[in-house]
This record gives structure tokens, sequence and C-alpha cells, in this order.
């Protein structure tokens, strides 16, 4: 703003000298010369006024462009984040990231753990059909021994079985339909027996 203000200072110091100029001229005896010269003044004082009248619209355009560049880096210093508060926000976030990881850890291992507490109920229900099936072994092989009958159990669309002696040798085939009444089966057994 100085340096414009001592240009445009410069300027009117030219326009004054070429008036002053012109006025002495006016004044000397040389008539011809004097008009020549002054002619020469007046196109000199209109080319400086011209000039002065481009600057000044140069100057104007120029503090336009200044001012909208304030205004734009002063929008820009509004929107942008201080660092500290961006530094802040980036805390938090990675805050959040690791409550978020915490969390679903925490899922998985509830998961897990369901799976485990799933997998060892499996496991005892298998022991426990294991000692089921070997108490099921035992007494059909007790009623083996003492009734000497051993039954299919493959064979699910009717009663079968064998008649077996003391060795376990298997004597006698025997099949029922399953709608024999069940005293019938085994009247009928016993007297194979």
């Amino acid at each position: 703003m100085e340096a414009d203000t001592g240009n445009q200072l410069a300027v009117d110091e030219a326009i004054s000298f070429v008036r002053d100029l012109e006025g002495v001229l006016r004044a000397s005896s040389d008539g011809d010369a004097s008009a020549h010269t002054g002619a020469g003044a007046r196109m000199l004082l209109s080319a400086c006024r011209s000039d002065s009248d481009d600057l000044e619209l140069q100057i104007r355009e120029y503090q336009e462009k200044i001012r909208s560049c304030k205004e734009k880096i002063d929008k820009a210093k509004a929107e942008t984040i201080p660092d500290d508060e961006l530094n802040a926000l980036q805390n938090k976030m990675e805050e959040k990231l690791q409550e978020e990881k915490q969390l679903l850890l925490r899922d998985e291992i509830d998961n897990l753990d369901r799976q485990r507490a799933s997998i060892e109920e499996r496991r005892d229900a298998i022991k426990k059909q294991k000692k089921d099936l070997q108490k099921a072994e035992r007494i059909i092989s007790m009623c083996v021994s003492v009734t000497n009958i051993m039954p299919n159990f493959e064979d699910q669309d009717q009663i079968s079985g064998y008649i077996v002696d003391k060795s376990g040798k298997k004597i006698e085939k025997f099949e029922f339909e399953k709608t024999m009444p069940p005293v019938e089966i085994c009247d009928r057994l016993w007297k194979k027996i």
C-alpha cells in the first residue's frame, strides 16, 4: 500500500512538473518553439494521465485480488482443524478402534468358550453312550447266557435271532413278525429252548 502511495506521488509530481514546464514555455518569447514545446508537454501530460489511469486501474485490480486471496486464506483457516485438535481426534479414534478390537476379541473368546463347552458336552454324551452300550452288552450277554437266546438287532423288519448253546455256538435261527403278540413270541421261544 505504501509503495502504491509513493508511485501515486511520483506520478502527481511528474504531472505537476509538466504543467510548470508548459507554463514556462508559454511565457517564453520564441512562439513556434514555445508552441511546439507546449504541444509536446501536452502530449506528455496526456500520456502521463493515461499511464496514471492505467496504473490506478491495475492497482485496484491487484488490491481486489489480494483481498480475495485473504478471504480464501481466512476461509481455509476457518475450515481447517488445528493440529492439537486433530491429534486429539486421532487419539480418540485410535482408542475407539482399540475398544472395538477388544470387543471383537471378547466376542470371539465367548464364541470359542461356547464351542468348547459344546464339545465337552458331546464328549460327555459319547462317554455316557459308551457306558450305556457296555452296560447293554453285559445285560445282553447275561440274557444270552441265562436264556440261550441271542437277538439279531440288525434285522429291523422282524423279531429274529438265534438259539445258542453254552459255548455261544448258534444252534437254531428264529424269526417272528412284529405284528405277532409278544406273549405268543415268548411262548414259542420257550418251547424252542
